[in-house]
């Protein structure tokens, strides 16, 4: 069963979780599977972001993309695989892959496994939505192998989800989603902390010159925002706040704003039925006709035209992903 992911956001608020939030992640686990050679697994592009652990025995995983070599996966590891091309999970590489349907009904679910031959592994899948969801997985690389040191929460995750495994208990499929939930998170956060590719606002969110007037405009976009309220909440003078989030994030404290206005006013108008009133009130703009003028200025079109041409880009991706999907 698929669910959305329903994070609390406190005062304090976590940028990462926010983006999480209002990407509406939704994630379900889609094969706990113990599997005896010869197996295999294909996972289809369509699903935007898979995720996989071993907790007993071996498997390898490889792209249908020559670019990627055969990945080897042990107890302990995780790799993240983001949509595009189809992947494979198997007990060698190359070795013949089945569908999703014809591998559950082939091998069994849960439990580990006497024989020593035999791989005990998860698999989840990821769904995001709008321009937030893209961005976030736009910040990924195509396969993120993690092997977590001793003592990494990352790998005391793996070890839960591996006892958990272990033994089918009463509410077991929560457990398993609440755990994914939690390595998905671990892990995203582990490639942020290591990359020279994370987001510029992951960065500036840890700064803290910066993240008081970060958590202010993602916290509460309607309201009437300038560069001497941001800098006073962030300590700091005008000049030095402009700075300071200049070299941080690439542009002036006002820009980011409106763009971030702007990103929320697309997946408004893509996945609700809010008239532009509403939507208006919602990211800070005083009537709809300041909100229209303001996207067209950044857009280039009204925002009903950008709706209606989002509304048909969405129903044909529907198409393709229940094609294809899970």
């Amino acid at each position: 069963m698929t669910k959305t992911i329903a994070w609390f956001i406190p005062l304090d608020m976590d940028l990462l979780v926010d983006h999480l939030t209002r990407a509406r992640a939704s994630g379900a686990v889609f094969a706990r599977t113990v599997a005896k050679p010869p197996w295999g697994l294909r996972l289809g592009g369509a699903i935007q972001l898979a995720v996989h652990a071993v907790a007993q025995g071996q498997g390898w995983l490889w792209l249908d993309d020559a670019s990627y070599g055969p990945m080897r996966l042990s107890p302990g590891d995780v790799i993240l695989v983001r949509g595009g091309p189809d992947h494979f999970i198997g007990h060698e590489p190359g070795t013949d892959c089945l569908e999703p349907e014809g591998f559950r009904t082939r091998f069994q679910a849960g439990g580990l496994s006497d024989d020593p031959q035999a791989t005990v592994f998860l698999c989840g899948a990821y769904r995001f939505s709008g321009d937030i969801g893209s961005g976030l997985l736009n910040a990924l690389p195509q396969v993120m192998p993690l092997s977590p040191a001793i003592g990494d929460p990352l790998r005391d995750v793996i070890g839960l989800l591996s006892r958990e495994l272990a033994s089918t208990e009463p509410g077991q499929n929560t457990v398993l989603d609440r755990l994914l939930d939690i390595l998905l998170v671990l892990a995203i956060r582990t490639f942020f902390r290591q990359s020279a590719a994370t987001p510029r606002w992951y960065r500036a969110s840890a700064d803290p010159r910066l993240k008081a007037a970060l958590q202010g405009m993602h916290e509460d976009p309607r309201r009437a925002w300038a560069v001497p309220e941001l800098a006073r909440i962030s300590g700091l003078s005008r000049a030095a706040f402009a700075r300071a989030f200049g070299d941080a994030l690439g542009q002036a404290p006002m820009q980011y704003l409106t763009d971030w206005r702007m990103t929320l006013a697309r997946d408004y108008l893509r996945s609700s039925e809010m008239s532009l009133a509403e939507i208006a009130d919602l990211i800070g703009y005083g009537s709809p006709y300041a909100f229209a003028a303001a996207f067209r200025r950044h857009h280039g079109y009204p925002p009903g035209i950008w709706r209606q041409q989002a509304l048909v880009s969405g129903n044909e991706a529907e198409a393709v992903y229940g094609l294809h999907g899970r």
